[in-house]
């Protein structure tokens, strides 16, 4: 039991009038009665608060959290007593969460139940904890407070945010790719495999035309291609201390895993497999998946991924990945290039790509985007212009040195990873390279 700021006023004024009386005598029977009439109210209500049954509290959590999205938590607050219920209900969000509508007040109607809905925004990723929620009752007359616990500790997963995959799926299901950024371009034909004869179209291609079918069927047929199937992407993660670095309210570490749900959507709906190995102070691996079971599957394994101190071994990383994938394979890189790492990733990606197509995709950090672009004004300022334009043409030098030999690249902001990767796959696939 604590009491209000009602309880509180109420003290202050007593003590108020009892200054007063202190100066003039006859004030002080008065004063004394009134003290203890107030006193007692006080007390009676404490008692009355302090006998009100308890509320029933129940919580639904949804069934997954995506980082970085709302999701409504449900409270259903039950009042069994013959008396409305004024209250207030602070749920026990994790720590570093968002959620804007608590502490809920209102009153629940005696012998109801009623329904409360907040939104609840999680940043970070991993298993998280709701703990206990509290209710602060008020007493009939307003002057206490009574507190009380509910439920226990209620342990939930926060996935990667899933949402630019679902909203890909839908537009793909009415063939509006663009709109998100991803553009289906013109497939050559050395990147489809034959997949039936049809009917003539207006528009096909002459060289669409099979021309012993045209002559047996005595009208125009035409070959109908599919894209190549059954291809292996593998995606070569980097969770080291470089990957830490904040773009927004996310490291760049979450805003590559978001590219790797959205491409691995796109892959997997092309009909390739998919796999996943981490390096840089972990070394997880996530066996080649295919098929519609697969996105839940990734979800799962990829949704407590968390970046570590620990130095990027390049080296160490390909020697595991070519022991592990013998099968040709479009690798994809992500990382964080810095200008020291030319010396071990130049070489190690060499050996890489004498088996499999390679895919280094680079995050650029904002900060130092922000630090060229920044007017310089004083000492200090040119030192930081200096350093960002030298970080700057170190990474360009080796980006372009990997291009000389063959190796694709793909040089993006965070933000803008997920999209630009996916239209990079799409190239790949038009292009027939693997």
């Amino acid at each position: 039991m604590s009491p209000t700021i009602r309880l509180l006023a109420v003290g202050l004024g007593w003590t108020l009038v009892g200054i007063l009386a202190a100066a003039v005598p006859v004030c002080v029977l008065p004063w004394l009665v009134l003290g203890g009439v107030a006193g007692a109210l006080a007390l009676v209500d404490g008692v009355v608060a302090w006998c009100f049954p308890k509320l029933e509290i129940e919580r639904r959590l949804p069934g997954r959290f995506a980082q970085g999205e709302v999701g409504e938590v449900r409270l259903i607050l039950k009042n069994g007593g013959g008396q409305a219920a004024v209250v207030e209900v602070f749920d026990g969000i994790p720590q570093g969460a968002e959620a804007p509508t608590l502490p809920w007040c209102g009153v629940v109607p005696a012998r109801r139940e009623l329904r409360v809905f907040h939104p609840v925004r999680l940043l970070q990723r991993g298993e998280t904890v709701f703990g206990r929620v509290q209710v602060r009752r008020r007493s009939p007359c307003g002057l206490w407070l009574r507190s009380s616990m509910h439920l226990g500790d209620q342990t939930v997963r926060v996935y990667p945010n899933y949402e630019p995959v679902v909203r890909y799926a839908l537009l793909a299901m009415q063939h509006r790719d663009s709109p998100l950024g991803i553009v289906r371009r013109a497939r050559a034909g050395t990147s489809r495999d034959f997949h039936q004869l049809r009917d003539y179209r207006d528009g096909d291609p002459l060289a669409q035309i099979d021309w012993k079918a045209t002559s047996r069927r005595q009208m125009l047929i035409s070959r109908d291609f599919q894209e190549q199937r059954n291809q292996a992407v593998v995606f070569l993660l980097d969770t080291g201390r470089r990957m830490r670095a904040m773009d927004g309210d996310l490291p760049q570490f979450d805003h590559a895993l978001n590219a790797i749900l959205l491409v691995s959507h796109v892959a997997l709906k092309q009909g390739d497999q998919v796999s996943v190995k981490s390096f840089g102070g972990t070394d997880r691996w996530l066996p080649p998946v295919k098929g519609a079971h697969a996105m839940p599957v990734l979800l799962n394994h990829l949704y407590d991924y968390q970046t570590t101190v620990a130095p990027s071994d390049f080296a160490g990383a390909v020697e595991q990945l070519m022991a592990r994938q013998r099968r040709r394979a479009l690798v994809i890189v992500l990382t964080n290039l810095r200008g020291e790492d030319g010396k071990e990733l130049v070489p190690s990606l060499q050996v890489l790509q004498s088996k499999h197509l390679v895919l280094l995709a680079s995050l650029r950090e904002r900060t130092v985007e922000e630090a060229r672009a920044r007017p310089v004004d004083s000492f200090g300022g040119a030192l930081k212009f200096l350093a960002a334009d030298r970080y700057v043409s170190e990474r360009l030098e080796i980006l372009a040195g990997l291009g000389a030999r063959g190796i694709l690249t793909l040089d993006t902001t965070a933000p803008q990873l997920a999209v630009a990767l996916a239209n990079r796959y799409l190239d790949i696939k038009a292009a027939g390279r693997l």
